[in-house]
């Protein structure tokens, strides 16, 4: 059997933000009642976190669990725990709506960083990027120029992108000219 490798293998770009491919992640879409104590637990156990508020993430390093929509979760666990915590999540869920599929190999996970990462991803997502606007703990759904991606921030300088795998050498060209030294606009 083959070992897996990221989308780009661990790519990045210093400009005025460094923007990075991060690697393999773990990660589970989980649909269902989000109100369901069931479903709740299941994420605690998988996770250690509650349940997010709409557009929250709870996210430390590789583990958390994202906002995605009204039914809809991002469970992150390390990439070698996730056919684990997918089977004792589908186990736990037994006999409630639910889906729960592993979803790690569909996605490519970035990274930007500096005091210029606002900019780089205000450049790309037509969301409201001011640190009044947008903080940690925050999570969109949105468009990265021409294609779906979600992002939230890690830290005031941190921001984690998500992204169809399909398109994740779209993504990071697009972020490494975002963050082409010269190209600051000064919004952020």
């Amino acid at each position: 059997m083959s070992e897996p490798i990221s989308a780009l293998n661990h790519a990045s770009y210093d400009g005025i933000a460094t923007v990075e491919e991060t690697g393999l992640q773990g990660m589970i879409t989980l649909r269902g009642d989000l109100s369901d104590k069931v479903l709740a637990k299941a994420v605690k156990d998988a996770t250690g976190k509650k349940m997010p508020g709409q557009r929250e993430a709870l996210v430390d390093g590789q583990t958390g669990v994202c906002w995605m929509s009204t039914d809809e979760l991002l469970v992150l666990v390390p990439y070698a725990d996730v056919e684990a915590k997918l089977a004792a999540m589908t186990n736990a869920l037994s006999g409630t709506h639910a889906l729960a599929v592993n979803v790690s190999d569909a996605r490519a996970v970035f990274q930007i960083s500096g005091m210029k990462a606002r900019e780089v991803l205000g450049k790309l997502a037509p969301v409201e990027l001011s640190a009044e606007a947008f903080q940690p703990g925050q999570i969109r759904r949105s468009r990265l120029a021409q294609v779906a991606g979600a992002f939230w921030m890690d830290d005031d300088q941190t921001f984690r992108v998500v992204c169809f795998r399909s398109a994740a050498d779209y993504v990071f060209k697009l972020l490494k000219v975002a963050a082409q030294p010269g190209s600051e606009v000064g919004v952020y």
